[in-house]
């Protein structure tokens, strides 16, 4: 059963009524639009003869009906603009009822209208829309939340609640149209980093999402069965290992801007389905690689931006490079004051414990160093920051140190606290990269359910030989919260997962009985939409005596009108 509240009931009611007077609530016909609010509100000033014959389509959002005549306000997708009617436009002959009738009564706030006439200025110098024909496009029978000002005049949103914007983002982005901005911005950041790529050959393409082995980094998979191959697979935790297939294939630069899944928690920077971007290119090392993302992140927030400069909270940060650079060991002794580079896993489980980090008996010297790295150091990375040269226990897929046992070539940068970039020299010695997938498999072995796989497809590919390569991750999602001062993943996001709604428990007849309610008289209580318990205790006692005696007497109903007394005792119960 659905829950209905009294404006839906009554929307509903409107929408039968239009049908009643022959007027499709839902037409099927198309509407010709020849002009947006945003072009009218920007042009018409300077080219008023081009705007005395217009078509626009939008939402209903205010109105004002003054008698005769009406003021309210359409919104289509590029903002509003004000719209007035008269009753004899509308209706030019004697029948005026589309306007009294539907205008008046049936129609309500967030119906789409398509609307024509010309456009003027007001008295008070609004520009407005002189409607000489109006059109029901689509009934909403479900109320938009209402934005509320006080005596003051200070606005009230009444669509904040995170939870509810987040799981009903259709109606987030009616209400608080400014969020559409963020997401404008979301998409010219993507196609920003897209010209980049394009404009110097490299290609973009596509890989597999369900995978047979996962790998490619460090986390746990989504696992899932195919049912006519029989056979497991697993949504990709990275796409790492299929684009350097296609590096040995011969492309000497590809990308792919995708989905990736990992079963992991979630909080303000991780949603279990992320967007990814991941490029590599033939011939380049690490340090080629970090020249690169600083002209990229730079040219891409002075294209979407205008600026190299982004506030993001309390933090001015400058994209324009050359970014800080500092080794993983060389971060832990300046932020944590100790040495971690010549201990062994032993002496990290100390530091760790000295530092009160949680840590478990499957953490390898990779995971604990990066505890304490996480622990201790990322916070303190606010402007563009390299990290670079990782143990080697960290990183199964990056080439050793040229210089320095022990170490790989690789970096993250990391702004404003997090990171949002990963990138290495990849490793292109077959023999050497199985022996990475073995200490993998040891980990795994321990319990570590984020340890790689051991991919023999991959291993056979890198045994027909790959060329030099360097390789890059850019988290879209978190570059986007910075390019748009957001500090939750959720706000970059159109639908971010959600935990399932709450469902509403319906109360049977014996949980009404129960709480003191003659039976008799439960139909009236459903008539007049109470359904739950709660609906019921949220009830005014004196409208709901009233309310039960007329329904009792409406349908004709066998039990006696309850006292007041009884009434207070179903709601006080």
């Amino acid at each position: 059963m659905q829950l209905l509240s009294e404006q839906e009931i009554e929307r509903r009611k409107d929408r039968e009524a239009l049908m009643q007077m022959g007027i499709d609530p839902y037409p099927a016909i198309s509407f010709p639009v020849n002009v947006t609010a945003a072009d009218i509100h920007q042009n018409y000033e300077n080219r008023k003869n081009d705007y005395k014959s217009i078509s626009i389509a939008g939402r209903l959002m205010s109105r004002r009906i003054m008698g005769s005549a009406s003021f309210g306000e359409i919104q289509d997708a590029t903002g509003r603009l004000q719209i007035y009617l008269r009753r004899d436009d509308l209706c030019p002959g004697e029948d005026k009822s589309f306007y009294n009738t539907v205008f008046k009564k049936l129609l309500g706030i967030g119906d789409f209208i398509g609307v024509k006439g010309y456009i003027f200025t007001t008295q008070t110098g609004e520009i407005s829309l002189h409607v000489t024909e109006l059109t029901l496009l689509s009934k909403s029978i479900k109320p938009l939340p209402v934005v509320k000002r006080d005596d003051e005049g200070n606005v009230y949103d009444g669509f904040t609640d995170p939870e509810l914007r987040y799981r009903q983002r259709y109606v987030d982005l009616v209400v608080n149209p400014e969020v559409k901005q963020t997401f404008i911005t979301r998409s010219r950041v993507i196609s920003a980093m897209r010209r980049y790529f394009d404009d110097r050959g490299w290609l973009e393409v596509e890989t597999p999402i369900l995978q047979q082995v996962h790998g490619g980094a460090a986390a746990k998979p989504f696992d899932t069965h195919h049912n006519a191959l029989d056979i497991p697979l697993f949504l990709r935790i990275a796409n790492e290992l299929y684009l350097k297939r296609l590096i040995v294939g011969g492309f000497e630069g590809v990308y792919e801007i995708g989905k990736m899944f990992r079963n992991e928690g979630m909080d303000r920077t991780h949603n279990p389905e992320f967007t990814s971007m991941e490029i590599y290119v033939a011939y380049k090392d690490y340090h080629w690689m970090m020249e690169m993302v600083e002209d990229l992140l730079g040219k891409i927030a002075e294209s979407v931006l205008g600026t190299t400069q982004v506030q993001v909270g309390e933090n001015l940060i400058e994209f324009a490079g050359p970014y800080r650079r500092l080794t993983m060991f060389e971060s832990i002794q300046e932020y944590a004051s100790v040495d971690v580079s010549a201990m062994d896993e032993t002496q990290l489980r100390t530091v760790c414990a000295d530092f009160g980090i949680e840590v478990d008996g499957s953490m390898g010297k990779g995971k604990l160093i990066d505890e304490i790295f996480g622990e201790k150091v990322e916070a303190h990375l606010v402007q563009p920051t390299y990290i670079t040269d990782y143990p080697i226990e960290m990183t199964p897929l990056a080439k050793k140190h040229r210089d320095k046992p022990g170490l790989v070539e690789r970096f993250e940068l990391f702004v404003n606290g997090k990171e949002i970039a990963n990138a290495y020299t990849e490793l292109n010695d077959p023999i050497d990269q199985r022996e990475r997938f073995e200490d993998q498999l040891k980990l795994a072995e321990r319990g570590d359910d984020e340890a790689m796989a051991m991919d023999e497809d991959f291993l056979r590919a890198l045994e027909y030989g790959m060329p030099p390569t360097s390789g890059l991750g850019i988290g879209i999602d978190r570059l986007c919260m910075l390019m748009t001062n957001k500090h939750t993943i959720q706000e970059v996001l159109f639908f971010p997962q959600m935990k399932p709604e709450k469902k509403v428990k319906i109360a049977t007849d014996e949980d009404f009985v129960a709480l003191g309610v003659d039976a008799g008289l439960i139909p009236a209580l459903r008539d007049l939409n109470i359904h739950t318990i709660e609906q019921l205790k949220s009830q005014d006692a004196n409208k709901l005596f009233n309310d039960v005696c007329g329904r009792r007497k409406k349908l004709k109903l066998d039990a006696a009108n309850p006292t007041k007394e009884e009434v207070e005792a179903w709601i006080n119960a």
